[in-house]
């Protein structure tokens, strides 16, 4: 409880460790699908003008081009993780991997508005197949201690720095050839997953059990409820009665999902992950953080292309620092994280993000590029590479071996449907300054978004809380 090194016992049913450019080319492959399905998540933003010039989508229609894919992943995760745990994880990784790729095909095809929806919301059952296996693949994989720690950082990186990559690559693709290409683009990538997985990615023992349904059931429906709750009330407020109605039922079929869970005897989300307090605490800074960072992909990319009229191509570029910021401080993290343990890593990285998103909302329609865009920019890359880096390890580095998927698979159902609903509050408290203000135009749109920050804030404001409880390890302790 509370010390990372891996016990005997778990080292005992690992398998074995393979050649080092075996495990490394197994590596390669497991980031290259997270940061696959990471990016997705935001490599449209940028293209949704010319999506919805290109495809008639209405204006309320158009956001449901990247909630069709939020709301799948976050809401099929568990149970994605934990099919992998039954039937083999490096099975459902390249089975995820392909589905995702003919969806992504299927999408960049797409020549309806109707048609995209149904290709993004395929991806993300894709996503949530294969998202799970790329935590569970590297801790079999990585039996060391320290090698371990090294993939955790890089997975991490990948996780956080995906969003702000997916808005350079949209940026590219779009302004170069087309918002199809944002699609595209992941067919050679998956194809090669696909095809090389099975060769270098080695098959985890399966654990022999049978799937709890009634769990998967109750905590997928649980989980897209309280997606499509948040969602709906940024469009129609929270006076609607399909918001309450799918509120009440998500929170209904949650705590039913937390009762089956208890009392199953192979649970979709085994409590005892929550057990120990560090790992708990992991967990909601996992849910606690994207929150606060969507208001930076989400608001910043239509400040800067609305208001300050930046093209796609310069809107991507311009969370480039954030991004490089990112992974240079995931190949920090393994050699810091053992020196001080993760709680005066998470601390001040949290700090770092509460300032960096407080900045912005002190934009104005007149705010330029630098400082007031670059110093936020700066100080949320640095407090993101800090303060998410060494949760990947808290999660991962203890778990049992068969419950590494499920881990997984709470650990990115966190952070998938953090982002989501945390868009969600965000979009609603724009939505409610937009209303009610005197003013019009750009101001109006900034007074909006400058609430959204400072609302973004509060949830980095929690982040720290929660990095308050971590206990501080030992020199032994540590990993």
């Amino acid at each position: 409880m509370g010390e990372y090194p891996l016990s005997q016992q778990t080292l005992d049913r690992a398998p074995v460790p393979a050649p080092r450019r075996r495990s490394g080319l197994a590596l390669a492959i497991i980031l290259t699908c997270q940061l696959m399905l990471i990016l997705d998540a935001t490599v449209i933003n940028v293209a949704l003008p010319r999506i919805q010039a290109d495809l008639g989508f209405t204006p309320t229609g158009l956001s449901w081009v990247m909630t069709a894919y939020s709301l799948v992943f976050g809401g099929l995760l568990l149970l994605g993780g934990r099919a992998g745990d039954l039937f083999g994880r490096r099975r459902m990784f390249v089975a995820g991997t392909a589905v995702f790729t003919v969806a992504s095909l299927a999408g960049g095809l797409a020549d309806s508005a109707a048609l995209l929806i149904a290709a993004r919301a395929l991806q993300g059952v894709g996503a949530a197949m294969a998202g799970p296996s790329t935590l569970a693949l590297i801790t079999t994989t990585f039996t060391d201690a320290k090698a371990r720690v090294r993939a955790l950082a890089l997975f991490s990186a990948m996780s956080s720095g995906g969003f702000a990559i997916g808005l350079i690559v949209g940026g590219l693709l779009t302004e170069w050839i087309s918002w199809r290409a944002a699609l595209f683009i992941n067919v050679p990538f998956g194809l090669a997953i696909v095809l090389l997985a099975p060769r270098f990615v080695a098959e985890p023992e399966r654990r022999r059990a049978h799937l709890d349904l009634p769990g998967a059931v109750t905590g997928t429906l649980g989980v897209g409820a309280l997606v499509f709750a948040f969602t709906h009330a940024a469009s129609d407020g929270w006076g609607n009665a399909v918001t309450l109605g799918s509120l009440a039922g998500g929170l209904a079929l949650l705590a039913g999902f937390v009762a089956i869970e208890a009392r199953t005897a192979t649970p979709l989300v085994p409590l005892r992950l929550f057990a120990d307090r560090n790992r708990s605490a992991a967990y909601v800074n996992f849910f606690l953080g994207p929150m606060a960072m969507m208001s930076m992909f989400f608001f910043l990319t239509q400040f800067m292309q609305d208001i300050r009229h930046y093209a796609a191509l310069a809107t991507g570029f311009a969370f480039l620092p954030m991004a490089a910021l990112i992974f240079t401080l995931s190949r920090l993290v393994p050699r810091l994280l053992p020196r001080y343990g993760p709680k005066p890593l998470t601390i001040t990285g949290s700090l770092l993000m509460v300032a960096g998103v407080g900045w912005l909302a002190l934009l104005t329609t007149e705010s330029a590029y630098f400082p007031a865009l670059l110093g936020p920019l700066l100080l949320v890359g640095l407090g993101v590479g800090l303060a998410f880096a060494p949760l990947n390890v808290i999660v991962m580095a203890t778990v049992p071996a068969e419950d590494a998927g499920a881990a997984g698979g709470v650990l990115q159902t966190m952070q998938q449907v953090g982002s989501t609903l945390g868009l969600g509050i965000l979009i609603t408290v724009f939505g409610s300054v937009t209303r009610s203000a005197g003013t019009t135009g750009a101001q109006l749109t900034v007074d909006g978004m400058t609430a959204a920050f400072a609302t973004a804030a509060v949830f980095a404001a929690c982040t720290f809380a929660v990095a308050l409880t971590f206990r501080r390890a030992t020199a032994s302790a540590r990993p």
